[in-house]
């Protein structure tokens, strides 16, 4: 259940038109805060959100002694990891119980104090996210982890030593346990089938800037040499090429003109194709991108999921919405979360024509085929939406829901819009400045 102040009242049918920033990437500025806990010295980000993730990290950081405070500009932050301690199990607990970010305190920990303690960890319920993965790889290095009832608890007995690591899937999670561990392991490190989103390679030159020394190469394969110290860093952060999509969705779904500043081309051309090919129109300049409905008729698409540089599953669900009212029959393979498509069910609920399917629709190798998931869909439009009653399941199905009730003719009453905070700064402000009709209950329309 849902209190009324975590409640939005939506007044559909307003094209969405005007300019909204996008800052730092909520995939990359919390971990590059964990990334301060290996300095020697402050550390220095800039470009950074105020969003959820970034205050639960703020706050781990100060319960471990880790002095932060605002810098001179807006979105600074200055982190001083001088006097690094443990922290008190149930403080850890309290700040880290809807995140699944303190997996990543781990490796610093273990250099800086012998010892960490992990709790049990939350996160969005879009499938099977296992943290096995990074303990398997934290065992390699050498730390030792057992079980208690309120958690995981790791130690150092030794320096961690440099292993060699094959990860069974890409995950950005583990490949950032592993660079964030490694960067002080003795001796050097392998790690093949890694990730290498635009979020990774913003943390390798984070960590570079430290002193680290790591080497990409072009088949997924990152070189680690651990080093004995490292410092600070002066960085600013990659823009958020998600929330960034979630915007031109929500322009193309509303038949709106959106100026995202702070959009970035180059992390975002898959997307832009993909864009361009539904009947999208945009326009690229040196501070950002302009994405709008250019009128007519939107054209339906075959589109799969993958890791970067494919297609990114956080894209899919904000897109959906906008295929809802393309002509034909759109396609969407999803092959990275198995439980990813769960959203559409309330979009049929108003109005839309989504299948779901077991198998798999599309060309590209899937981890989830002849495995019972309902990870592919068909897409019939354009189907007219309703307002409905609406309760958010996951942060990009919650932007998705928000996107839906904008496009939809009457009113919406959009439950747990507190968990679209995590990722999207300042989101009611910016659907204000576009012109959105929405309203908390008991207030007036803002």
């Amino acid at each position: 259940m849902t209190g009324t102040d975590d409640v939005l009242l939506v007044h559909g049918g307003t094209p969405l038109e005007g300019e909204i920033r996008v800052r730092g990437a909520k995939n990359l500025v919390p971990k590059a805060m964990v990334a301060a806990l290996l300095g020697s010295g402050p550390s220095r980000l800039r470009n950074v959100p105020d969003i959820r993730d970034v205050r639960v990290v703020r706050g781990l950081l100060q319960l471990h002694g880790v002095t932060v405070r605002p810098g001179d500009e807006p979105g600074e932050l200055i982190m001083d990891p001088t006097h690094v301690e443990s922290a008190n199990v149930a403080d850890i607990d309290a700040h880290a119980g809807s995140s699944r970010i303190p997996i990543l305190f781990c490796g610093p920990l273990l250099h800086r104090l012998g010892h960490a303690f992990i709790p049990g960890l939350g996160g969005c319920d879009i499938g099977g996210r296992p943290i096995d993965f990074h303990f398997d790889v934290l065992r390699k290095f050498g730390a030792t982890i057992e079980k208690r009832a309120d958690g995981q608890y790791l130690e150092a007995p030794q320096r961690l030593r440099g292993t060699k690591i094959a990860l069974p899937y890409p995950s950005v999670g583990a490949t950032e346990q592993v660079l964030l561990t490694a960067v002080l392991a003795e001796g050097v490190t392998e790690l093949s089938n890694a990730a290498v989103e635009p979020e990774i390679e913003d943390l390798i030159c984070v960590l570079q800037k430290m002193g680290a020394i790591i080497a990409m190469d072009t088949d997924r394969t990152i070189r680690i040499t651990g080093v004995d110290q490292l410092g600070g860093y002066n960085h600013h952060a990659l823009s958020d090429r998600l929330e960034a999509a979630s915007w031109a969705s929500a322009a193309l779904a509303t038949e709106g003109d959106i100026y995202v500043r702070g959009a970035q081309q180059r992390s975002m051309m898959t997307f832009l194709n993909t864009y361009r090919k539904v009947g999208g129109a945009f326009e690229i300049d040196d501070e950002g991108i302009r994405f709008w409905h250019p009128g007519g008729s939107l054209n339906a698409i075959a589109l799969e999921t993958d890791v970067h540089p494919g297609f990114q599953t956080d894209w899919q669900q904000p897109l959906v919405v906008a295929l809802t009212q393309a002509s034909g029959l759109s396609i969407v393979h999803e092959t990275v979360y198995e439980s990813r498509l769960g959203f559409t069910s309330a979009l049929n609920q108003m109005g839309a024509h989504i299948q779901l399917y077991r198998e798999c629709l599309g060309g590209s190798a899937c981890r989830f085929g002849q495995r019972n998931f309902l990870h592919s869909a068909v897409v019939s439009g354009p189907t007219k939406l309703q307002g409905a009653d609406l309760v958010i399941p996951d942060l990009r199905g919650g932007f998705s829901y928000l996107i839906a009730a904008l496009a939809a003719q009457g009113t919406s009453r959009v439950h747990g819009i507190d968990l679209i905070n995590r990722g999207y700064e300042n989101f009611m402000e910016k659907l204000v400045e576009l012109g959105a009709k929405v309203e908390l209950p008991g207030s007036a329309l803002v």
